[in-house]
């Protein structure tokens, strides 16, 4: 198991279309992604899920990555939230 903390820099948060980004990119791999994010633990791979966790610009959330692709899983959920989630 992999962990890493990152701040959500995009104006909007985890609004729907990083939303969607996001979850499309954490089921590219094999291992298990999710994030917390104060008391609340979301799967990466559920739009519901991340929706939910009501993430808004200047949180920090803790990816967590654990399974056979877990270094290269935690790589690209880093930086697809560095580069702004699409937007």
């Amino acid at each position: 198991m992999v962990t890493q903390k990152i701040m959500i820099k995009n104006t909007t948060g985890l609004h729907l279309r990083p939303a969607g980004l996001f979850c499309k990119t954490a089921v590219e791999f094999k291992s298990k992604v999710t994030f917390r994010h104060k008391n609340t633990i979301a799967n990466a791979k559920s739009v519901l899920s991340v929706l939910g966790a009501c993430i808004k610009r200047g949180d920090e959330i803790e990816l967590i990555c654990e399974g056979e692709d877990e270094e290269e899983a935690l790589a690209t959920m880093v930086k697809i939230i560095e580069d702004g989630l699409g937007e």
